[in-house]
């Protein structure tokens, strides 16, 4: 089932962009304990450094009285959270998928929404919305300066990622690539990753070979394992683009020493530091979403009207698409909402 929510700016979305200010600076985690009423978070990686930037832009220009937006990292500490006042503590959700399955098991009293860059999956559960904001790529990465090639086929990574291809001088395809003779070091993200899910899904890999090894954070580059020249990671290319080139990078928010490369002869990244158009409408292109319970986005209520303030097409992420942007992914609001 599909909901099409074209709709007038909800008098929420009218107060805050009246009272907009100058950009305050993102922060990892909610910076104070959120109120139960405030809308809390969790989820992916991929988007949390761009959430983190639209919760503090949406709380600096919030009337008094509106519930606030907040957004919990999926990798920090402590490991236990208690997302907002009165909610029950849970594990810290570190993907887009245990981040919807702790939106699933739990109430607004506890969690509002989950970041996920992933649309809905079989298995899923069900009564929740995926609202889609904007559009990602995924690539392959390896270390700069080792002993990959600058171009891989997607022949080429799924039988990497298959096993049936382990050392680099199997890869025979590559114009102008001898490869040497030294065994490929495949890696993924751990598992429920959307990052992983999504590269694994364009490669056409359903179950990975026994050579990969799973565990380094998904769009991180800073595992000591990653730091080989035979290593090869999957990597957001919108992600990539936020910490390399919008300036959104940190010590540990890095690609370190790996770099995106091409796929079948497309480079991810255009010479204006944008993702490549052709890699995203293809195989390798994801939507980016924010999924909430179905129930209470379509109510008729002040919770409902906070939520479509934020989240819906006409509301703060879709009318701040510069933001979008400034974190490396391409606007794509509105867009239909799909429900489990």
């Amino acid at each position: 089932m599909r909901i099409l929510t074209a709709r007038a700016l909800t008098t929420v979305t009218a107060a805050l962009c009246a009272s907009a200010l100058l950009a305050p600076a993102a922060v990892a985690d909610p910076p104070v304990l959120p109120a139960a009423v405030d809308l809390v978070g969790v989820g992916t990686d991929t988007t949390e450094d761009f959430m983190n930037q639209t919760s503090a832009d949406y709380d600096a220009a919030a009337s008094a009285g509106l519930p606030r937006l907040y957004s919990w990292d999926a990798y920090a500490s402590p490991l236990v959270i208690t997302p907002k006042t009165g909610a029950i503590s849970i594990l810290r959700p570190y993907s887009g998928g245990a981040g919807v399955s702790a939106l699933a098991n739990n109430t607004t009293a506890t969690v509002d929404y989950a970041r996920t860059a992933r649309a809905p999956q079989p298995g899923d559960p069900i009564g929740l919305s995926f609202i889609p904001f904007a559009k990602d790529a995924v690539t392959w990465s390896a270390k700069f300066g080792g002993h990959a090639p600058a171009n891989l086929t997607t022949t080429d990574l799924r039988a990497i990622y298959n096993c049936a291809v382990t050392n680099w001088n199997q890869i025979t395809d590559v114009a102008g690539y001898s490869g040497p003779n030294a065994l490929i070091k495949p890696f993924l993200p751990p598992a429920n990753s959307d990052t992983r899910s999504s590269f694994l899904k364009a490669i056409g890999v359903t179950t990975v070979g026994s050579c990969v090894v799973s565990g380094p954070q998904a769009d991180r580059g800073t595992d000591p394992a990653l730091d080989n020249p035979d290593a090869v990671f999957p990597y957001s290319v919108g992600t990539y683009i936020a910490q390399v080139h919008r300036g959104h990078g940190s010590a540990t928010e890095t690609p370190g020493p790996l770099t995106v490369r091409n796929v079948n002869g497309i480079a991810p990244i255009t010479s204006g530091q944008d993702i490549t158009p052709a890699l995203a409408a293809g195989l390798y292109g994801r939507l980016l979403y924010h999924a909430v319970r179905t129930s209470e986005y379509v109510a008729s209520n002040a919770h409902a009207t906070a939520l479509k303030s934020v989240f819906g097409p006409q509301g703060w992420i879709c009318n701040h698409p510069l933001v979008i942007d400034d974190y490396g992914f391409i606007p794509g609001c509105p867009g239909v909402i799909i429900t489990t």
